[in-house]
């Protein structure tokens, strides 16, 4: 069965919504990615030639090496989920190994996770998949749990074990959001300084942002997260795909005041459409000059037909890829490796374009 025949199956009824869609903001306004993205895009910037060598490393990698996409393996969920909830499904990734093994059996760009998992395997496998080292987490331990992202690793660890990339999250939203936003920023220039890339995990958290609607996931709202992101220089952003919009007016109502908005954001550059929502996060980072990766979500029970549909919104939206765990780590290992490679399929596939 050719490529786009297995992605229409995958999408069923939806395949003409998705594929056919015409976008609010046209493609000619974005950088595209492609197989010269570092020479056209990052070769310009301030980055020194040794970030350019750990970012062309991972778009050379893996099944999509060449194409100017990427697909992560991201692990960390023992951490911000803790690890029996994430694990318990498939003890065999109590084992960091299995972790790295399988981003490589499923032909990935790179693996993020932990200073502990990659670390503990980092002189066998360093050097056959790019590394990216995830430098703060949310711990689950403290009671009550908090929204906080705290520096559990230093750049220079990263460094010594040869990663091609550090990660981190902001909690855009939260109380100690002006905190965090401070430490990545000193951690990915210094990270930069030694020629590593950097990976921001720009995620909203703030329990007022659930009132009608889940507002965390509102485009507007992570569309400006991006842009605070790529603001502190940031080399790919990590976000959730969008599934509605109008945050900043949810947020705006009962006499409070949050934040500035255009109405233009929801009429001229979206509609309710997910590559809309989805390319207007692409658009907050810098009209694609900083690639965009969405986020594949929890596993469930149509996990293939799901990752294909967030892959062909990404992508069609302008997007650079997909940094997807739960759904292959949560399944045996060979169906892991099978819906990698699902998603992998749509970025290879030529019939699958910009919207």
């Amino acid at each position: 069965m050719a490529m786009i025949d297995q992605i229409v199956q995958q999408l069923g009824d939806k395949a003409d919504y998705y594929l056919k869609h015409q976008a609010k903001v046209s493609k000619d306004l974005l950088h595209h990615p492609g197989p010269d993205f570092v020479d056209r895009m990052v070769a310009p910037s301030d980055r020194n030639c040794r970030v350019l060598e750990s970012l062309q490393r991972m778009y050379n990698a893996g099944r999509l090496g060449g194409t100017g996409y990427l697909s992560i393996f991201p692990v960390d969920q023992g951490i911000e989920h803790s690890a029996g909830a994430s694990f318990a499904k498939n003890p065999i990734y109590f084992d960091s190994e299995n972790i790295v093994r399988l981003a490589i059996e499923a032909g990935c760009n790179a693996v993020a996770s932990t200073l502990g998992v990659l670390g503990s395997v980092s002189r066998k496998y360093a050097h056959k998949i790019p590394f990216v080292v995830k430098i703060n987490h949310n711990e689950l331990l403290t009671y009550p749990n908090k929204a906080d992202q705290v520096m559990f690793a230093d750049v220079q660890q990263a460094w010594n074990m040869g990663a091609a990339a550090i990660g981190a999250t902001i909690y855009f939203g939260s109380e100690e959001s002006t905190r965090q936003i401070v430490e990545v920023s000193q951690a990915f220039n210094h990270a930069h300084e030694l020629g590593m890339s950097t990976i921001l995990w720009c995620y909203m958290r703030n329990d007022a942002f659930k009132q009608d609607k889940d507002y965390h996931l509102a485009a507007d709202l992570t569309g400006q997260a991006n842009h605070l992101g790529v603001t502190i220089q940031a080399d790919i952003i990590k976000q959730k795909l969008p599934e509605n919009n109008m945050g900043y007016k949810a947020l705006n109502t009962g006499g409070s005041s949050y934040g500035k908005l255009d109405e233009r954001i929801y009429t001229d550059l979206c509609s309710d459409h997910p590559i809309d929502l989805t390319r207007y996060q692409v658009l907050n980072c810098y009209m694609g000059r900083v690639g965009l990766i969405n986020s594949g979500g929890a596993s469930g029970a149509n996990d293939f037909a799901d990752a294909t549909m967030t892959a062909v919104v990404n992508k069609r939206a302008g997007g650079m890829g997909l940094i997807s765990g739960r759904k292959a780590f949560q399944r045996p290992f060979e169906e892991g490796v099978k819906i990698l490679n699902s998603i992998q399929d749509v970025y290879l596939c030529d019939d699958v374009t910009i919207a």
